[in-house]
């Protein structure tokens, strides 16, 4: 009889405690967009997003947030990755945060986050996504995925790569480009073969034809469709479409990617705090997500499937155990390839 009295005290009161945790959590959790958009109106109308989304993608997507907030407009910061985190840190050190919200390479949003600098908060949208594509400060917002790319013109159709491997043929010796910090291909490689060394050894018959860098993904796509080189192997999937619809003579291989995860993050102590978490819930919405989608980027979302053909068939992705790695795979990168 006495234990029964006691097992009824304990399930009341943990009832209790049950009902008043939601109480307390109830008006952040039921808030809609909708009421966060009111309170995001309250302040300077404007968004900093520091983010490195290119401009092909971010006239698609930015404007549809606008409209579906009016009132808010997006002040779009575009640079490379590295150099947004360097200037968000830098910006805080001189004693003034002025970025809202961080939109790039988780590697680079980790040392925005390792400053002290990033709010360790998840919109609740987040529930939607799986361990591997958030973390305790941040939520994947969409995929890029390395592959090969070439110009139709200069590569026949015979002998067009099927794999990253097939760039370490000697035929392509003088032919190639990439981009100078995507260090990500040692470990996608390592991933693919299961080794290290197996990767670095293709790598360096790679390195071997004489692969000229440029800095900017865009540019590389840019230097293809003019003509001035004959492949890449470190293009981004989501760069082709576009441009092949509008005529350019440019292929590409969806066979395998290695894929990187961009990702959104709020400042802590932003100016626009509300706008900035507005937003953050919103790039992280399956409403938002199909946005970037159209906008020509793969979602990260589970439920959202990209418009274009921009997903590889076999996918190597660059972890969170990879990130924390990196400098050790840049470091091989670099000596590969004999960059400083």
């Amino acid at each position: 009889m006495l234990r029964s009295r006691n097992f009824r005290l304990v399930t009341t009161s943990w009832t209790f405690f049950l009902v008043l945790l939601l109480v307390v959590a109830l008006p952040v959790w039921s808030e809609t967009l909708d009421e966060l958009h009111k309170k995001a109106l309250k302040e300077d109308g404007v968004l900093n997003c520091y983010c490195s989304l290119a401009q092909i993608n971010a006239e698609k997507i930015y404007p549809v947030f606008e409209k579906r907030f009016p009132g808010i407009r997006i002040n779009h910061v575009d640079a490379t990755s590295d150099k947004l985190a360097a200037r968000a840190i830098t910006e805080a050190r001189g004693g003034r945060v002025i970025a809202d919200v961080l939109e790039f390479g988780l590697e680079n949003v980790i040392q925005v986050y390792e400053q002290g600098l990033v709010l360790e908060k998840l919109p609740p949208e987040a529930a939607d996504y799986p361990a591997t594509l958030k973390g305790s400060y941040w939520v994947a917002n969409n995929m890029i995925f390395f592959v090969g790319a070439w110009n139709t013109d200069r590569v026949k159709k015979q002998e067009e790569p099927k794999s990253f491997d097939d760039f370490a043929d000697p035929k392509w010796k003088g032919r190639l480009i990439a981009e100078p910090r995507d260090a990500e291909l040692v470990i996608g490689l390592m991933h693919k073969h299961k080794s290290l060394e197996k990767a670095r050894a293709i790598l360096s018959k790679i390195a071997a034809n004489n692969v000229e860098f440029h800095k900017g993904h865009s540019q590389l796509a840019e230097l293809l469709v003019a003509g001035q080189a004959g492949a890449c192997f470190t293009c981004y999937s989501h760069h082709y479409p576009p441009r092949i619809k509008k005529g350019a003579p440019l292929g590409y291989f969806l066979t395998e990617g290695i894929a990187g995860i961009i990702v959104v993050a709020v400042m802590k102590n932003p100016p626009h705090p509300n706008t900035a978490w507005l937003f953050a819930r919103w790039a992280a919405s399956e409403e938002g997500q199909k946005v970037y989608a159209m906008g020509g980027r793969t979602p990260a979302h589970p439920k959202v499937e990209p418009t274009e053909k921009i997903r590889p068939k076999t996918i190597y992705a660059v972890g969170a155990d990879d990130v924390k790695q990196f400098p050790k795979y840049e470091k091989i990168w670099k000596e590969i390839f004999k960059l400083r």
